[in-house]
């Protein structure tokens, strides 16, 4: 019998199913199925209605599998496996069987049935953390695999959000003496760092007694770190918990003020170690970095004098970015030489290593590096191609998708899951579904799915999938123009480049109309409501309602709008305006040094990671648009250009 809010939920369904199921046969089945799964309900999720009475319902019918995947799901949350072999046969290589053979595996790691397990394993394609923990698990159970414990091993310092599934695997590392004190210390200084207080609490239960820290000092650090270092007791380095908690106060305080840390470490580094003062060190350069400090390549050295330094990627490539801000070319190449090779083979590294060397004369040596990378749609690429006189040019336009290429992806089952579930507004299982399905492809399957993306309005996933391209390549697709009926007469009439304008917008919204981020930026431009409103009174904007931002046309006239007294407030460089856009005017105004700056050095010094990627891809992308608006090949570097000293603020501009 039902109790009184299943009875209300049931009701809920139903009404949800009929009204639905009259505007789009199947839409109202597919959505109570949902419904009734996050809400556990498993009785309603079997008594919708059967698959037989909706064959032949069109699109809906699709996505029969993704139903039966919720009733099999909740099956599973209800300890019963009945079924689940016969859908993941029958579903075989798509992305529910992938799903539902991962929930499976996770369901029979926890239980430690670890025969079944170990049979269904190898053919999940894709597995988490979680899953290969359990995997190593299974090893160690089934075939005592003592070298399932080496691949356990990394995931130590690697992986700081550990499942509780890794948990038993630390165990036998710390019973197995795998994982000693030092190791136990760097784990807590990583997640101090992060300041992921409650793991490091967890993970400070793997040192001994005397060295184990008291909650209340962890948290009085945290939010008081300069009182910690001022009334540290006078025997606090006789202990390894008393350095360590002083490591932690100066790694705190370095990220509120390095200055004010570094003044407070060297009043007491003298009792440290070499390798205690060069970890100390590491953290206030990084840090000093971050704010553009001049002291910051200074304090850098005083790192360095300590022997076998361990720096994270994070602070040697802040170590080069100083260098970059200082124009010391030499401490450029000598910063990107001590870091690991697969890290300075990025393209970022590689660009900045020619730079250095080109500067210092290496001309030849430049050039050599400038080749490896240059030719391909990215900002460092694009870089390159100027530093070889090289204008970016589109290139060939692959031949259209025959009809029977479109067929083919037409009928493809992911392909047609997933537009369905597109048309329903399911868009994250919609993106799963459309990424999963374009595992394998080749260039001309995945043109005829960016051109089906396309006809169907789904511009984010014909970006995403012409961008896979590897020969064949049709840049009309890779960076697609829709709505320019509405952007480009606004993008005039503002006086603003359309290139760029089209540049920010696929790099904010994608084309999604009514995309919404988790800040609550809305809409092709992604305003925030704040900003939208400002927007709206300063261009006396009549009968405006915080509602509209998210309308198309209202969206790109406030968003044109704002982006053009961004320009106008700073110096009328689209370099600060990108930046401006995403991290606010500011910001962007303190990037600036106190004199003129490369553009390209302004943008990789950019203190913020998300801001940093936006400001590159924004850029760039404004290349490849003026090039296909315009149809003549274009320059980054000249796009880039010199920005000029810190500006003023601009009255009024939020």
């Amino acid at each position: 019998m039902f109790n009184t809010i299943n009875m209300k939920l049931w009701f809920c369904l139903i009404s949800l199913l009929c009204t639905l199921a009259q505007a789009a046969p199947g839409d109202g089945r597919v959505l109570a199925a949902r419904e009734a799964f996050r809400n556990g309900e498993r009785i309603h999720l079997a008594a919708l209605p059967n698959t037989a009475e909706w064959k032949g319902q069109g699109s809906q019918y699709d996505l029969e599998p993704w139903i039966e995947y919720w009733r099999l799901r909740q099956r599973l949350n209800d300890g019963q496996t009945d079924g689940i072999a016969d859908f993941l046969q029958q579903q075989s290589g798509s992305y529910l069987a992938e799903k539902l053979r991962g929930d499976w595996l996770k369901d029979l790691g926890k239980k430690q049935q670890w025969e079944d397990f170990q049979r269904e394993r190898p053919l999940l394609l894709l597995p988490d953390n979680e899953l290969t923990c359990y995997t190593l698990q299974g090893r160690l159970a089934m075939q005592n695999d003592a070298t399932a414990l080496d691949e356990a091993r990394p995931l130590w310092l690697d992986a700081l959000e550990m499942p509780a599934s890794c948990i038993p695997l630390m165990d036998r590392l710390v019973v197995a003496g795998r994982i000693d004190v030092d190791d136990v210390w760097e784990r807590m200084r990583r997640l101090l760092s992060a300041k992921q207080i409650a793991a490091a609490k967890r993970t400070a239960e793997y040192l001994p007694a005397a060295q184990m820290p008291a909650s209340r000092t962890l948290e009085a650090i945290l939010d008081k770190p300069q009182r910690a270092l001022d009334t540290v007791p006078a025997n606090f380095a006789s202990t390894r918990l008393g350095r360590e908690m002083s490591l932690y106060a100066v790694q705190r305080l370095s990220r509120i003020d390095p200055a004010a840390a570094a003044t407070s470490w060297l009043k007491i580094q003298e009792k440290f170690s070499e390798a205690e003062r060069g970890y100390a060190w590491g953290q206030i350069a990084w840090q000093a970095a971050l704010r553009h400090l001049p002291e910051a390549l200074d304090w850098y050295a005083l790192a360095w004098q300590s022997k076998n330094l361990r720096l994270s990627d994070e602070q040697l490539a802040w170590q080069a970015r100083a260098a970059l801000r200082a124009l010391d070319w030499p401490m450029v190449q000598w910063s990107i030489v001590q870091m690991p090779q697969q890290m300075a083979e990025q393209p970022d590294w590689i660009y900045w290593q020619a730079r250095a060397l080109a500067a210092q004369g290496h001309a030849e040596k430049a050039n050599a590096l400038y080749l490896k990378i240059r030719g391909q749609p990215n900002f460092y690429s694009n870089l390159a191609d100027g530093e070889l006189n090289r204008l970016i040019a589109i290139p060939p336009r692959a031949p259209s998708p025959t009809a029977e290429e479109l067929a083919a992806v037409r009928d493809n089952p992911g392909f047609k899951r997933a537009l369905a579930l597109f048309r329903l507004d399911m868009r994250i299982e919609g993106i799963r579904e459309w990424n999963w399905t374009l595992r394998g492809m080749d260039d001309r399957q995945l043109l005829a799915a960016a051109d089906l993306a396309r006809r169907n309005g789904i511009f984010d996933r014909a970006i995403y999938t012409a961008d896979r391209t590897q020969l064949q390549h049709d840049y009309a697709l890779r960076y697609i123009a829709p709505f320019r009926d509405s952007v480009v007469p606004q993008a005039q009439g503002m006086a603003l480049d359309s290139g760029w304008v089209y540049g920010l917008m696929r790099q904010e919204s994608r084309f999604v109309m009514n995309a919404n981020s988790s800040a609550g930026a809305k809409g092709l431009m992604q305003l925030m409501p704040k900003t939208a409103a400002w927007v709206a009174h300063k261009i006396g904007l009549k009968n405006y309602h915080p509602s509209q931002v998210a309308v198309m046309d209202t969206n790109v006239e406030l968003g044109t709008n704002y982006l053009r007294m961004v320009l106008a407030s700073l110096d009328n460089h689209p370099l600060l305006a990108s930046a401006a856009y995403n991290a606010g005017p500011g910001r962007a105004r303190r990037w600036c040094a106190v004199g003129p700056l490369e553009g390209a050095i302004y943008a990789e010094t950019i203190p913020f990671d998300e801001t940093r990627d936006y400001v590159k891809k924004v850029m760039s992308n404004s290349v490849y648009y003026a090039a296909l608006f315009e149809n003549k090949p274009q320059s980054l570097k000249s796009r880039m250009g010199t920005v000029g000293a810190r500006l003023t603020a601009f009255p009024g501009m939020p």
